[in-house]
């Protein structure tokens, strides 16, 4: 689609821009592009002035998609996921919308009536009806009883960039049809279905406005996006813009506070590596919850960038919640740093006081899982631990987490495959607050 970074930065400003210029209160910049030079200075200058905005609230976000003809309208017919990703990539560029007030959009969103999750699971379905069963998963309860309030649902997925499945990752073992976006995007979207999270993380997102902000909006999610400045989606011919981080919630679950977008630093230097951190506050309770999600330098040998880039977000997240004492944490997250590695040290022993979901899923609650990754490159087989759902221990519990499927059940060809559209498998857990009135004894 794009042969050249310049020619990307042109389709970007032509499709995204107008949106990214769109203040906290929902006023545009005027002229955005009159004071940048070139079409690459313009996608460098919006990211730049983005990460120090605030996110684009789900009114906006929605008038600005409701706009342009690159998202159609997700009405109340059972065609909306069909239309809505069957739309082209670089139709006209898109409107800003009429100002609201920042409260008043919140409000409205989080009363929106929201599209039925079953009905687009059903078309998620019939899409991949020629495609072999889906990996069978079922939750572990790790404590006795049963709550009796509902939890906070939380997944966090590195769901791969499309650009890089087709382009640099090389999974020998996977057919090449296996990674057709045409049907891939049905199961990333079929697996975030199936759970209905009410946080969800993802890395390596880079189909954010064509398909996941407008399809997750519809179901009542408000969503945030931070791309990565160089990403190497941009590298492959047929790519559709950088990929980054994705952080979403339900808006009739909670209110947005406070958010901000980071590039992480490593010895005082900015890196390529980003993350999103959010304040929320918990509609029924009134309770506060931070939330980030980010991604660490892939790679052996970047060991030492991965744990400077982990001491970054640590201090900006002690900033954000106020230290031990302050707002409960969750931290979503690919690491690309197994158990061993110090980044993983220096959270397990962070003063915010936190833990990993998933050593649940150990006998005695203190190992992680072999594997959240599992890939064969022309390098080899390459099966390791890099996922993370780390929460405050002393503020939050762990009711549940979905068990990782078998080594029998993700096939000698490993991931990704016709039956899983990642070569990282989601990770989710139920939490709540340790303090909840409703918990059983």
């Amino acid at each position: 689609m794009y042969s050249s970074s310049t020619r990307l930065c042109y389709s970007l400003i032509q499709r995204d821009l107008p949106a990214l210029c769109i203040s906290r209160f929902g006023s545009p910049v005027k002229n955005p592009l009159k004071r940048l030079s070139s079409p690459a200075s313009v996608y460098h200058q919006s990211f730049r002035d983005n990460m120090n905005s605030k996110p684009v609230t789900l009114t906006e976000a929605s008038a600005v998609l409701a706009s342009s003809s690159t998202a159609c309208s997700m009405g109340t017919s059972t065609s909306r996921l069909y239309s809505a990703l069957a739309q082209p990539l670089n139709s006209a560029p898109l409107a800003p919308p009429e100002p609201c007030p920042e409260e008043e959009a919140e409000e409205a969103a989080a009363h929106a009536a929201p599209a039925d999750p079953n009905a687009l699971l059903r078309e998620c379905e019939e899409a991949l009806r020629n495609r072999p069963p889906r990996l069978h998963r079922g939750f572990i309860f790790p404590r006795d009883g049963t709550p009796l309030s509902q939890p906070i649902r939380v997944m966090q997925w590195n769901i791969l960039a499309q650009a890089l499945g087709e382009g640099k990752d090389g999974f020998i073992q996977c057919p090449l049809d296996a990674l057709n976006w045409a049907e891939r995007k049905y199961l990333i979207l079929e697996e975030i279905l199936t759970y209905h999270p009410d946080i969800l993380c993802l890395q390596e997102v880079d189909h954010y406005f064509d398909t996941f902000q407008p399809v997750l909006n519809s179901l009542g999610y408000h969503s945030t996006f931070c791309p990565k400045p160089w990403s190497p989606c941009l590298d492959v011919e047929h790519n559709n813009g950088p990929d980054g981080c994705a952080l979403f919630f339900k808006c009739d679950r909670f209110k947005l506070l406070d958010s901000i977008s980071l590039r992480l630093a490593a010895l005082a230097l900015k890196t390529n590596q980003v993350a999103i951190v959010q304040t929320l506050q918990c509609r029924a309770s009134g309770r506060p919850l931070c939330v980030a999600v980010t991604h660490l330098k892939a790679r052996s040998g970047w060991e030492r960038l991965r744990s400077a880039q982990g001491s970054d977000l640590l201090q900006s997240l002690r900033t954000a919640t106020g230290g031990a004492d302050g707002i409960p944490l969750l931290v979503c997250g690919d690491f690309n740093a197994e158990p061993s590695e110090d980044v993983y040290r220096r959270f397990a022993s962070s003063s915010l006081g936190l833990d990993s979901a998933y050593k649940q899923l150990s006998l005695d609650g203190q190992t992680e899982p072999p594997y959240t990754s599992w890939k064969i490159r022309p390098s080899g087989e390459s099966c390791h631990t890099l996922d993370y759902i780390w929460y405050t221990r002393h503020a939050l519990r762990v009711d549940s987490v979905l068990d990782l499927p078998t080594e029998e059940q993700i096939g000698p060809g490993r991931l990704p495959s016709y039956s899983y559209p990642s070569d990282h498998l989601s990770l989710v857990c139920d939490v709540r607050f340790r303090d909840d009135p409703d918990q059983p004894l």
